[in-house]
């Protein structure tokens, strides 16, 4: 059996910027186990596998260790290739997923997600978190899946280096940190070690969690958001009632086959 495989570079403005998600075009789901045996051989974040319904596209998410019920850069990654290998007429895509219908629209240069926004609640750091980040936070939060820190000053985030092994050990999906930004409104870093990613170079669905919390204290419905990792990344994102819009910029870099 040979597959289709795309790489794209997700909320990113040139090629080895943004984060790298596999994109396989299905024409029929796969076994579970198989789907994640491509995700640990790919090796990413995210690998996106997707089908074509009547109704428009389903698609799922793999970590190289799980798979998830929501990812961002994947699902623009997958729009990317939906509009631009598989010259895709319509300017919004609609997919089924595990967290319910989710959007994404072309907007000039921009891909735009519309994704349900985490509303958090207010907790204590729980002292794992603390010791493994290395600095206490000024406020704590826990949404849906993640952990939210938030610290005074960009540099916070910046500097910050985790003990991977120790947040393995977290009851979340991931720890989100951040604090305001110095050219963007607001920066973070994700740490996913527990499903088989140290650090996330963007991640969309964290902002999903960031979003409303970040719109509610500057009091401002569309943000600049910058993503501290290695590779960084670029995001536009707002609110419209109980959804996150965002938006960033694609680039394909690989074009392939699996041969299974």
């Amino acid at each position: 059996m040979k597959l289709p495989l795309f790489q794209v570079d997700a909320f990113a403005e040139n090629l080895f910027k943004g984060n790298p998600a596999a994109v396989v075009p299905l024409d029929q789901w796969l076994d579970k186990d198989l789907m994640q045996q491509i995700a640990m051989e790919n090796n990413l974040s995210e690998t996106a596998f997707f089908i074509t319904t009547k109704d428009g596209f389903e698609i799922r998410w793999f970590t190289p260790k799980a798979e998830v019920k929501l990812c961002g850069h994947a699902t623009l990654a997958t729009a990317h290739v939906i509009f631009e290998e598989v010259n895709y007429p319509h300017a919004e895509i609609t997919f089924g997923s595990h967290s319910g219908p989710l959007i994404v629209s072309k907007k000039e240069q921009l891909l735009q997600l519309d994704f349900p926004a985490d509303r958090v609640k207010p907790v204590d750091a729980p002292n794992l978190i603390i010791k493994a980040l290395g600095k206490l936070p000024v406020a704590c939060y826990k949404g849906k899946t993640d952990y939210m820190l938030v610290y005074e000053s960009e540099i916070d985030v910046r500097d910050m280096n985790p003990n991977f092994s120790a947040l393995a050990k977290t009851d979340a999906r991931g720890i989100i940190v951040t604090a305001p930004g110095t050219k963007a409104n607001f920066v973070s870093r994700f740490f996913a070690p527990r499903i088989g990613v140290d650090e996330d170079p963007v991640t969309g669905s964290a902002h999903t969690t960031l979003t409303p919390y970040w719109a509610n204290r500057l009091g401002k419905q569309e943000l600049t958001a910058h993503q501290l990792s290695k590779r960084g990344g670029e995001l536009i994102v707002s609110m419209k009632e109980n959804r996150v819009l965002i938006a960033g910029k694609t680039k394909t870099y690989m074009r392939g086959e699996i041969f299974i």
